[in-house]
């Protein structure tokens, strides 16, 4: 499924209604079923304390349910304002491992302009998982999920 298609269905659920903690479990699904290599699939919120908190998400436990700013590569991609794309975890020095099994990873904002609201992560069991195809998908996710959380929150923070 492409990036369109997923935001073709999260906008139909949308207008039926669903809130912003549907929309982004449902988002987290649609995005887990889309790829064979996508094993770990969520999205952590951006709190004003600076601190990821971990919402909807599919694939194995993981202990890293707080994520400082800063720390790890979910918290690098906020400080840095950016993307990150992780295609082997062991090179990675400020690699965070949730699985033993986790080879590489994703880590794209949903941010409009300077304002971040939270990051879609998602990690693989195989190296070099994320092509180009593969992040574009997951970047128009985040951008509608963007308008969505600047929709529900009115621009401000959570």
């Amino acid at each position: 499924m492409s990036g369109e298609e997923i935001c073709r269905k999260l906008e139909e659920i949308s207008r039926c209604g669903a809130s912003l903690e549907e929309i982004l479990a449902q988002a987290v699904d649609l995005l887990h079923q889309s790829n064979p290599r996508f094993h770990w699939t969520g999205i952590y919120e951006l709190y004003p304390d600076n601190v990821l908190r971990l919402g909807p998400f599919l694939g194995a436990p993981t202990d890293h349910v707080f994520i400082a700013v800063g720390r790890g590569v979910c918290g690098t991609a906020v400080a840095e304002n950016r993307n990150i794309n992780v295609p082997d975890v062991s090179r990675a020095p400020n690699y965070l491992a949730c699985s033993s099994e986790t080879r590489s990873e994703l880590v794209i904002l949903i941010r409009e302009g300077s304002k971040i609201f939270a990051q879609i992560d998602i990690d693989s069991h195989d190296l070099d998982a994320f092509d180009r195809e593969a992040m574009t998908q997951v970047e128009k996710v985040a951008d509608y999920l963007a308008a969505a959380y600047a929709q529900a929150t009115g621009g401000g923070a959570l």
